[in-house]
């Protein structure tokens, strides 16, 4: 008589492919890019030319620098509405310090990341500290941090405006890392595509590969319960906002010197963008859920659907219709793969 193997069990069965890829956040998002990307090639002519694909990237790699890390942010359970603002605020503390007081660029861009990083470490104690929403805390920094622009350049400057960057000491070597351009095509490429990409990168690895990314998805699902087995919430939660303030603070330090002039109440608003493009890439607002490359992958949604609304000879409106129906969207979506995520790890 023939032994008849025993059947695989089914609890360590392998998922199926399908199933595997619906585990990735960002997959609702590479999807969307894929939609916007064909419907913008198809309806116009520029959006697949050289210089149209050098001008989409680089409105899309600014925002897609500080999505990431807002992401992260939101992955480990919060919210920063003081980014938007803080890009401003980095980058009239590095015009200031080198136009009006004569420092080196060089340690005007080192003292507004301090400045920067100093913000965010507060912003992440005060949340910890009081117990309140981190909505609250950091709408409180918004709202000091857009007074304090205006009242420090109005007392500097008499105007709301600060220039001059270009005759600043170690301008040409600053400009050069944050704000030169490489040609590709024909066309003119800013090098924040670089940083954005760079940016992207450390952050999947550090989110996906290390002990630190564990940490935020822990805090970010149930901070009790991270506290219980080990996890330093404190910690992690600080770093967090630490990494958003000095992503913003990468933001305003290419600005300022691309532009060479920055305005005090320059950065309003995208602090709201900054957590849509990460929405759109799959993070939950409720937390532990969600991707660095989603959000690199959303703020290139926002670049092809705000230059692709521009070649198409489009009212520039519709760009925020098309934001409330992407988020809107996202929303459903990403909540749809996470059930569906969940079940197949069970």
């Amino acid at each position: 008589m023939t032994d008849v193997p025993d059947p695989p069990d089914e609890r360590v069965g392998r998922a199926r492919p399908l199933d595997r890829l619906l585990l990735r956040p960002e997959i609702g998002a590479l999807l969307g890019a894929v939609l916007v990307f064909a419907f913008f090639s198809a309806t116009t002519g520029q959006f697949l030319s050289a210089g149209g694909v050098a001008t989409w990237l680089d409105d899309a790699s600014t925002l897609g620098i500080a999505a990431v890390a807002v992401a992260l942010l939101m992955i480990g359970g919060e919210f920063d509405l003081s980014a938007g603002v803080m890009t401003a605020s980095t980058a009239l503390v590095t015009a200031i310090l080198a136009t009006r007081l004569g420092w080196n660029v060089w340690l005007a861009l080192l003292a507004s990341l301090a400045f920067a990083l100093a913000v965010g470490a507060l912003n992440g104690w005060l949340v910890l500290r009081t117990g309140l929403p981190s909505f609250i805390v950091t709408l409180g920094t918004f709202l000091a941090l857009q007074g304090l622009n205006l009242g420090v350049t109005r007392l500097v400057t008499g105007t709301v405006q600060v220039s001059g960057m270009r005759s600043a000491d170690g301008y040409a070597s600053a400009g050069f890392v944050f704000a030169s351009t490489f040609t590709l095509g024909g066309a003119a490429f800013p090098v924040s595509i670089a940083w954005w990409v760079a940016v992207t990168v450390v952050a999947s690895v550090v989110l996906l590969r290390t002990r630190f990314g564990n940490w935020i998805f822990a805090v970010g699902g149930s901070a009790t319960a991270a506290r219980a087995v080990g996890v330093p919430v404190a910690r992690t939660k600080v770093l967090l906002f630490t990494t958003t303030a000095g992503a913003a603070w990468l933001v305003g330090s290419t600005t300022i010197l691309r532009f060479t002039s920055v305005q005090a109440n320059q950065g309003i608003g995208l602090e709201f963008q900054f957590i849509i493009a990460a929405v759109i890439g799959g993070c939950l607002l409720t937390g532990g859920f969600g991707s660095a490359v989603g959000a690199a992958i959303g703020a290139l949604i926002f670049g092809m659907a705000r230059q692709g609304i521009v070649y198409a000879n489009w009212d520039s409106d519709w760009f925020q219709l098309f934001l409330g129906v992407m988020l809107l969207a996202a929303v459903l979506v990403n909540n749809a793969l996470r059930r569906r995520a969940e079940r197949v790890r069970r």
